[in-house]
């Protein structure tokens, strides 16, 4: 990996597996919006191509994330980058390696293939852990819609380029409030679940930074205690919030995938240790590809 310094910005280049656009739009993450696209962009004649550019919040930090061929722009100093954007993008992590022991099929070639470019985020733990119970039996416009009215009463203000935007609120904030108070998200049942995982983390009832470093079914046992929280969740958690790459999630697509090509007696181990990997190249090639 290279690190460029700009003025403005931190240029990343010899990561052969990072494409934006397949990370923030992959399913597992909620807070990136993509800009609208210009051929007239300033950054159009750098790239001789139409930038592709996102706008999102992690950590308490506001970035703009742009693709110029194989170099990936993010809008930081480099205290920044090392003290955030590096872990979270999972930077150090080589996923060409991963990829190819993933590879044990045809189905898991298309997959890999298709999906090349997917990495994981290593999100914020309690942001994955409200976002999933969020997520639960909804559309992802729609998630996101509830996350960023929530983030809009209850974060902090974050300004960027002249822009207010919202920092993910904490637990002990909202441990604070009552379901009314949730009432503007629209979002139905989830709010009781939001409230009482808020507590429950505040209390100190569940820690999540011990959790992640703890066995996979003590960790996945001891989130299914939190009210609201069921198997595909609490998966979901341990690969988004706490980087168990080992975890695999499985939603209808999921189940969909696995049984067609793997048969009903379907064991995620068999990618191990990259199951969590496995499972976002193949939700991605089976939703897209």
């Amino acid at each position: 990996m290279n690190i460029i310094t700009h003025k403005n910005e931190i240029e990343i280049s010899g990561v052969s597996d990072f494409d934006i656009a397949k990370t923030f739009e992959c399913g597992q993450c909620f807070r990136w919006e993509r800009e609208q696209a210009s051929a007239n962009s300033e950054y159009s004649s750098e790239c001789n191509q139409i930038p592709v550019s996102y706008i999102g919040i992690a950590f308490g930090c506001a970035a703009r994330v742009r693709q110029c061929g194989d170099s990936v722009f993010i809008s930081a100093t480099l205290k920044e980058f090392d003290a955030v954007w590096q872990k979270y993008f999972d930077l150090d992590r080589d996923y060409s390696t991963i990829r190819e022991k993933l590879c044990i099929d045809d189905f898991m070639q298309k997959a890999t293939d298709y999906g090349k470019g997917i990495r994981i985020l290593q999100q914020e733990k309690w942001e994955a852990l409200c976002s999933f119970i969020i997520s639960q039996n909804n559309n992802i416009p729609r998630i996101k819609s509830i996350i960023n009215t929530l983030c809009e009463k209850f974060g902090n203000v974050i300004m960027f380029e002249g822009k207010c935007y919202y920092s993910f609120p904490s637990a002990e904030t909202l441990s604070a409030i009552n379901a009314e108070d949730l009432a503007p998200l629209r979002c139905g049942y989830r709010a009781e679940y939001i409230i009482k995982a808020a507590k429950d983390i505040t209390c100190g009832k569940i820690n999540l930074d011990e959790l992640a470093d703890n066995e996979p079914e003590i960790a996945r046992k001891a989130l299914k205690k939190l009210h609201g929280v069921g198997d595909k969740v609490a998966d979901c958690v341990m690969l988004f919030g706490l980087h168990r790459l080992d975890a695999f999630p499985l939603d209808v697509w999921m189940k969909r995938a696995v049984a067609t090509h793997y048969g009903s007696d379907f064991n995620p181990n068999i990618f191990s240790p990259y199951a969590g990997t496995a499972q976002q190249y193949i939700f991605h090639y089976m939703r897209n590809g």
